[in-house]
């Protein structure tokens, strides 16, 4: 398999990516899906930040706080590697840039790319549907495909990639039709009845992704995952943490803790914009409201929103995610 090309997508494993940029002595975990593809049933999907089982005289590289380094310990000195870590949200993170004129277009026709050919392609092979961050973009999770290939359905930039073993097809997203039918599917008006998806509308229509919009998407996407699962790293067990998941209703990574019994389980999530705001934001979303200590902090009918702007005008944006999703925590647990 070969890595990203900045020309048409080709087939990945990220984990063996990492392995091979870092050499003997290290055992990496990543953000992305790896293969094989995972067939416990209670996911079947890999956790990206599991320390798993390490070879003997192998250090673990995490993204989080569960190995013995971090990646961002290895990138000093190291200009190729900061590059190649930023590029995949492991560290040296980039900086969020401003939303283009064309974002919200863009959002919205990759979100029925994701609803309606991602996640039904996942769940045609084993029940469930959501996604999760892949390089420049978003994808599932890998899955047994036909012939038992690790097979997985992406979006990466502009394209629209089926990736079974080592072998990747990638076309252009034009119509959502087209997307489908690169991932062997026929577009199902219906495969989201009562729950609240965007209509697919005329699946001939011109999606007109532009490529400023997905790149900036994927970075959302890229950045909520390196935070999300930083905060889920260090939740208290006692909290039934769940994974991190793209739900491809909203559209927006997430995971729930906290006591549900109690009234304090919540949402920790991020949403790439919505019908009542154009832009991301940060957000963390009680169970029950009633059962929370009333604060300033809960600004938002449904919880608490960290807006894009405040995000992009912070001098420290990842510190800036950390510390509102921790104050809401911290409410919580109080």
């Amino acid at each position: 398999m070969t890595g990203p090309t900045a020309d048409r997508p080709t087939a990945r494993d990220a984990r063996a990516e990492a392995r091979a940029r870092l050499g003997s002595g290290y055992e990496p975990r990543v953000l992305e899906p790896s293969p094989p593809a995972d067939t416990d049933e209670r996911w079947f999907a890999d956790d990206p930040t599991s320390p798993g089982t390490v070879p003997t005289g192998s250090k673990l590289v995490s993204p989080v706080a569960s190995g013995e380094l971090r990646w961002g310990d290895l990138v000093d000195g190291d200009p190729d590697l900061a590059g190649w870590c930023a590029d995949r949200w492991l560290a040296s993170w980039r900086s969020l840039e401003p939303t283009p004129g064309r974002y919200a277009a863009s959002r919205h026709a990759l979100h029925l790319v994701g609803a309606f050919v991602l996640s039904q392609a996942r769940k045609a092979a084993n029940t469930k549907f959501g996604l999760r961050f892949t390089f420049d973009g978003f994808g599932t999770p890998f899955y047994v495909g036909a012939g038992g290939a690790d097979t997985q359905a992406r979006v990466e930039g502009t394209f629209v990639v089926l990736q079974a073993g080592d072998e990747a097809t990638a076309e252009p997203v034009t119509t959502l039709r087209a997307a489908a039918e690169a991932c062997g599917l026929t577009v199902d008006p219906a495969a989201w009845e009562g729950f609240d998806v965007p209509d697919p509308g005329d699946v001939d229509a011109d999606l007109a992704v532009d490529p400023a919009g997905a790149r900036v998407l994927a970075d959302w996407f890229g950045f909520a995952t390196s935070v999300l699962e930083e905060v889920r790293s260090t939740a208290d067990p006692a909290g039934s943490p769940s994974r991190v998941q793209l739900w491809p209703e909203h559209f927006d990574p997430a995971f729930e803790a906290g006591d549900e019994a109690a009234g304090r389980r919540a949402a920790f999530g991020a949403s790439p914009g919505d019908a009542d705001h154009e832009d991301p934001y940060l957000y963390v979303a009680p169970w029950s409201r009633d059962a929370v200590p009333s604060s300033y902090y809960w600004d938002a009918p449904f919880g608490a929103r960290l807006p894009y702007a405040d995000l992009l005008g912070a001098g420290d944006q990842r510190a800036a995610a950390l510390d509102f999703f921790d104050r809401g925590r911290r409410l919580l647990a109080s």
